[in-house]
Formats: structure tokens, sequence, C-alpha cells
């Protein structure tokens, strides 16, 4: 395939050399260095192998590309040089006529080969193909409206190309419906097969979605060209809408809307007709099952309320908020599954249908779900409580509430933070308050020529005569260090926790003032200067 193509690509870079050689200005020039490039590359390819063959490919493929975006620029920036462009957009719809043919046979090729052993192979290439394709008969539409600007006779190979991209709407609608029940089949197999479902039943749910979505992106492609072209294309946009279910797309007017209400209206009136009574009657049933659900979910709360609130495990505010808000949604659910089994589901393939749903959203969810498990930790593990004082992942302050996924803290001020669990599971858990006692840790300095006995007594006043010190545990004065400039006392008093900040502040006012009055000085880092005259 990619020979071929090298091939095709080869002679039509070719003719562009023999147009470009007779034009010296500078745009031929460019487009001829670029050529230049590719026709050396073009001349290696055939010989090289393996990475260096993949390599020699890329760099052809980008320098065409590069040639592609070169002439637009100049078509866009500079309309009066299309006489010059002129003959490579001419050379350039042959080349990629070529090409298209190329795919044809391609096609018509691995079709013949259905059958063997290697279908889901060939399969892929076919899909393949689909997504080259759709670039070629993209760069196709730009090259006839360049054409047409160009004064160029287009009108031949504009119908050759509305029917080839009719008959590609046609096989990508058959290759889409083809997809869809093969999909819808192989999700049946996985959703009987439940836990014992193999991996290879897996894996062809999961090529089979990336084929359904390559095939509704290539049909996408050629309905939005068709339209550019005036043509009509609301069946194709039926089918696009039925495998999508996405109503925001711009592929329905008034035709598709037109098609799909009638059909609708259609099938709910006969189901009015024959089962109106019945399913009013479900539907009220439903309704009621949901309403006692909720109310049983209320009871439900309030019962675990005032169970996990008088227990004797101590349950913490945080577990007995996550238990009573927990009984309420599985009543709920349970009441839902309940209701949904009047209307007729069947809840087998429902709830096989959810495992599997849960684990492709838990792949994409791994984050959140790691939140999740770092709540429960939480929860079970205790580290902190609602009201604490605490310092995790870099903040500081009161728990104000908590849920799975993240917890909800109070910064000292007064800013609301909310920080995912994982983070605060994750890294160090310094709960401040949860302990009966906090170590104020002080130091006081005083000069050299001061009184330590002097100086140990005002302390110990200051500290003793403070109404928030606690006498035991004992607060403790010692002389701590010699410094450069000063001699240091710690003093560390034992506060309740609450405490810690008014205690901090007082004594450090009432020290400064107490040495004031004392005549004790607290000095401040100094150097003596001794200079030396030579004489």
């Amino acid at each position: 395939m990619h020979r071929l193509l090298t091939q095709l690509l080869f002679i039509g870079l070719c003719l562009f050399s023999s147009i470009a050689s007779a034009n010296d200005e500078p745009l031929t020039i460019e487009l001829n260095k670029i050529q230049s490039a590719i026709d050396s590359d073009v001349k290696v390819l055939t010989g090289t192998k393996g990475e260096i063959k993949s390599f020699i490919e890329y760099r052809i493929s980008r320098n065409a590309t590069l040639l592609q975006e070169k002439l637009k620029q100049q078509i866009e920036d500079t309309p009066a040089k299309l006489d010059v462009l002129k003959p490579y957009i001419v050379k350039q719809l042959a080349f990629t006529n070529q090409v298209e043919d190329y795919f044809k046979t391609q096609k018509e090729t691995l079709m013949g080969q259905v059958g063997a052993d290697n279908d889901r192979e060939i399969m892929l290439q076919l899909v393949q193909i689909q997504r080259e394709q759709d670039k070629l008969y993209v760069a196709e539409k730009e090259l006839l409206a360049w054409a047409t600007m160009a004064g160029v006779d287009v009108e031949v190979q504009n119908q050759r190309f509305i029917k080839a991209l009719e008959s590609r709407a046609d096989d990508l609608d058959s290759f889409v419906h083809y997809n869809q029940s093969r999909l819808t089949q192989a999700v049946t197999d996985v959703t009987v097969a439940g836990k014992d479902a193999t991996s290879e039943q897996t894996a062809v749910v999961v090529e089979l979605k990336e084929r359904l979505a390559q095939s509704s992106t290539s049909l996408s492609t050629a309905i939005e060209l068709l339209d550019e072209l005036g043509e009509d294309t609301a069946i194709y946009k039926q089918t696009l809408f039925s495998i999508s279910g996405d109503i925001t797309q711009d592929v329905l007017n008034l035709d598709v809307a037109s098609s799909l209400l009638s059909e609708w209206m259609s099938i709910a009136k006969n189901q009015a007709l024959e089962n109106g009574a019945s399913v009013v009657f479900k539907l009220l049933i439903f309704s009621l099952i949901l309403f006692l659900s909720s109310l049983v979910g209320k009871i439900a709360k309030r019962i675990v309320q005032k169970t996990v609130s008088n227990s004797k495990l101590k349950f913490s505010y945080l577990l007995q908020d996550f238990f009573i808000s927990m009984v309420g949604k599985v009543v709920f659910a349970l009441g839902l599954l309940i209701g949904l089994s009047q209307l007729g589901f069947e809840l087998a393939p429902l709830l096989a249908g959810f495992g599997i749903a849960g684990v492709i959203i838990g792949f994409a969810l791994q984050d959140t779900l790691s939140n999740f498990a770092s709540g429960m930790m939480i929860l079970i593990y205790r580290p902190f409580d609602v009201d604490d004082l605490i310092n995790a992942a870099g903040v500081t302050g009161r728990v104000s509430h908590m849920s799975l996924v993240s917890t909800t803290i109070k910064t000292l001020d007064n800013q609301r933070l909310i920080i995912p669990n994982n983070k605060i599971w994750g890294d160090t858990i310094n709960n401040i308050t949860v302990e009966q006692v906090r170590r104020v840790d002080l130091t006081f300095g005083i000069g050299y020529k001061d009184s330590i006995e002097h100086a140990e007594k005002v302390l110990n006043d200051v500290m003793m005569s403070h109404p928030k010190v606690l006498k035991s545990p004992e607060p403790m004065i010692k002389l701590h260090t010699l410094g450069e400039s000063s001699v240091d006392f710690i003093v560390r008093p034992w506060v309740k926790p609450i405490d810690y900040w008014d205690v901090y502040w007082d004594i450090t006012r009432e020290v400064k003032m107490r040495f004031d009055a004392e005549g004790i000085s607290i000095p401040f880092p100094q150097r003596d200067v001794h200079i030396y005259q030579e004489t």
C-alpha cells in the first residue's frame, strides 16, 4: 500500500517539477525546494526497511502537507497568483484521482479476502483506509474550489466527486449499521457472561467501539462535504443521529427532524392505543414506589441518626454524617430499582450493564476514586473530627465538614478551603486540638551584665500570674544558651489548645513590660570593632 502510494506521489511530483522549472519567481523556487526534498526521499525509500522506512515515509507525508499548505496560503493571501499556481492545482487534482482509484482497488482486494482467518485484521485495514480517505476527500474538495477560482472547467470532476462521495456515504451507512449490530451483540454476550466474561470478549467490545466511532466520523465527514455541495443527506444524518444520540450536532435539518418526529409519533400512537391503560397504571405504581422510598429513606435517616449518636462505639461526627447520608441514598436507590422492575425493566442485565459501565467509569475517574478511598480511610481511622484544628496538605484551620471526596477546612483568617481527601491522607496530618494540653515554647534573652536570678524571678512571676497557664504539667524556666549578644532563657508553660495564642501573645507582651520596669535589658545583636593604627 505504501509503495504504490509512494509511486503515485512520485509521478505527481515529477509533473510538478516539469512545470516549476519554467518559472523563476521566488514562490516557484520555494515550491521546487519542497518538491526536491520529497523527490530525494522517494528515491531513497525503495531500498529501506523497518524504522528508517517509517521515518522517510513520515518525512514525505510532512513535506507533501507543507506543499498543500503553501498553495493554500498563497491562494488566500494573494489571489492574483492563481495563474502561477493553476498548473499545480490541475496536476494535484489528477494525482488525488489516482490515489482515490488506488483506495478503491485496495478496498475491493480486502473485501475479496473476507472469510479467511484474519477477518479482524482485514476490518482494521478497512478502517485505516476510511481514515485516510477522509483526508483525501477533504483535500480534493479544496482543490476543486481552487480550480474553479482559477477558471478551470471542473464540471466533469465535480460530478465524479459527488458520485464518489455518495457511493462512500452509502458504504459507510451500511458499515455503521453493521458495526452497531455487532457491538450490540458483543455487549449482550459480555452482559450475559457477567463475571465469567473473557478478555477476548471484552477486547471485541473495545474494538467494535473503535470501529463504530471511526465509521461515524467518516460518515460525518462525507455528510459535511455533500451538504456543501447541496446534496440531500437526510437518510445519512438519521443513521448518524441513531449512533451518536447527540441532538446538539448540526446534522438535523427539517427533513431529518420531520422524519424522526413522524416515526416517534407513530410509535407513541400505537403504544397508547394498545397499552395506554397498562402504561398509565405502571407509571402510577412507579411514582408511588418512589414516594414511599423517599419517605422510608427519611425515616431510616432519623433512626440511624439516633442510633449512631447514642452508640457506645463513639462514632466521630464525620462518620455519623456519612452513615446518615448514605442510608437515605441506599433506600431510595433500592426503591428506584423496584420501581423500574414494575415498569418492565429486567434488573439483572441492567445491573450487569452498570457493572461494566462502572469499570469503564472507574478508569476514567481514577483521581476521584482515589479521593473516595482516602475519605473512607479517614472515616475509619478518624485522625480528626469536625471542629478540630488541624494542619494537613500545607493548610492550617478548623475542619468544617467532610464528604467522601473532599474535606472543607476554614482557616484561621476565615477562608474556606476544599481539599481533596487524597491530598490530606497522603500527607502528614497534625491534629492540633486532639490532645487536652499543649506546650507554648518561648525564648527570652537578657544582657550579660543582668542578674540571672532576677530575670528568672520576673519570668516566673509573669508566667504563674497568667490565669490560663496550667499548674499541671508544671511550667519550665531554664537558662538555655549563652548567645553572641544575649543570655537566652526558655519559658515553656502548658495550656489548653484553645488558649495557645492568647498565652503566647500575653506572656510576650508582659515580659517586655516587666523587663523594662525591672531594668533588665533585652539586647540586640552587636559587634565591637577595634581599629589599630600603625605608626
